[in-house]
C-alpha cells in the first residue's frame, strides 16, 4: 500500500479528533491539519492534547497549514508564521505550511523571485530555532506569485536550506503549471486531487473541480505519482480534495478506501 495520509480538506466537517479517527482506520502514515476552515483550530483544544492523539493512533503530525500569503512579508507576516510555528511544535508537527500570494501580484520574474528570496531567508532561522521544517506550495494558477517549483529550488539551493525547505508537489497545480521538473530530492509530500469534468479546460480548472482520484482523472496523478517514486520519493501521499461532492460524502472513508484501492492498482500496473 502507498503511504497515504489526509489533508483534512479531505474530510472537512469532521472535527480533528473523528478526522484522526478516519486517517487511521484508513491506515494513513499521518495527517496534515488547518487552520483555514472557517472555525477554532483544533476546535480550540490544547494543540499538545492533539499530539498525543496522534501519537496513541500511530499517525504523524506531518504539517500545520497554513501560512498564506507567506511571500508578502511584513512585520505582521513574522508574527503570523511564528504564532503558528509555536502552535506545531506545541502539537508536534513536523512542519508548517507555506502558501503563495495568489492574486495576480508580483507574478513578474524579477519581482517574484526577490519576494520569495526575501521570505524563506527570513522565515530560515525561524523554522530551525522552532525545529521544524517548511512545506512550500507552488500553485499552478496563472495569477500566483510562485507557479513553478524550480523558483522555489532555485532560492532554497542558494540558501543551503534544503534541509529546512521541503516542497510539496501537488498533483493538480503541476497540472496547471504544464508540468516540468518534479524535483524529487526537494519533495516532502505529495498532494492528490482529481479532475473528471471533460468539458473544463486546464485554464478553467479551480479548488472546486478538484475530486478523488478514480479511472477519469485527467491530471495524471498515477503517472504523477510513478514518475516521482521512481526518482527516490518515498514519502507520504495525502489527499485534498476540494469539490463540495466530496466534503458533502456521508461516508468518506468508503469512498477514499475506493480511490486509495485504485492508485494502489494503477501504480502497481506496468499497463496503466
Amino acid at each position: 500500500m502507498q503511504p497515504f495520509a489526509l489533508n483534512h480538506m479531505a474530510a472537512p466537517r469532521l472535527g480533528w479528533q473523528a478526522f484522526a479517527d478516519l486517517a487511521a482506520g484508513l491506515g494513513c502514515v499521518g495527517v496534515e491539519y488547518r487552520n483555514d476552515l472557517g472555525r477554532p483550530l483544533f476546535e480550540g483544544d490544547d494543540p499538545a492534547v492533539v499530539g498525543a492523539a496522534l501519537r496513541q493512533r500511530g499517525l504523524r503530525f506531518l504539517a500545520l497549514a497554513e501560512v498564506k500569503m507567506f511571500n508578502d512579508w511584513s512585520d505582521a507576516k513574522r508574527a503570523e508564521a511564528e504564532a503558528l510555528m509555536r502552535i506545531a511544535v506545541a502539537a508536534g508537527a513536523e512542519a508548517v505550511s507555506l502558501i503563495p500570494r495568489n492574486d495576480g501580484v508580483a507574478t513578474g520574474k524579477t519581482e517574484r523571485m526577490a519576494a520569495l528570496r526575501l521570505a524563506l531567508s527570513e522565515l530560515l532561522p525561524l523554522l530551525r530555532a522552532h525545529g521544524l521544517k517548511a512545506m512550500v506550495e507552488p500553485l499552478g494558477f496563472e495569477v500566483c506569485s510562485l507557479r513553478y517549483k524550480a523558483d522555489a529550488v532555485e532560492v532554497i539551493e542558494e540558501l543551503g536550506a534544503a534541509d529546512t525547505y521541503r516542497l510539496v508537489h501537488d498533483t493538480f497545480h503541476h497540472h496547471l503549471a504544464g508540468g516540468g521538473p518534479i524535483f524529487p530530492q526537494h519533495t516532502g509530500i505529495v498532494h492528490v486531487s482529481g479532475v473528471v469534468d471533460q468539458a473544463l479546460s486546464v485554464s478553467d480548472m479551480r479548488d472546486g473541480h478538484r475530486v478523488l482520484v478514480d479511472a477519469d482523472d485527467r491530471l495524471g496523478n498515477v503517472a504523477q505519482i510513478r514518475a516521482l517514486q521512481a526518482a527516490g520519493f518515498s514519502g507520504p501521499i495525502s489527499y485534498e480534495p476540494f469539490a463540495a461532492s466530496v466534503h458533502e460524502l456521508r461516508d468518506p472513508a468508503e469512498a477514499l478506501r475506493r480511490s486509495m484501492d485504485f492508485i494502489d492498482r494503477s501504480v502497481a500496473s506496468a499497463t496503466v
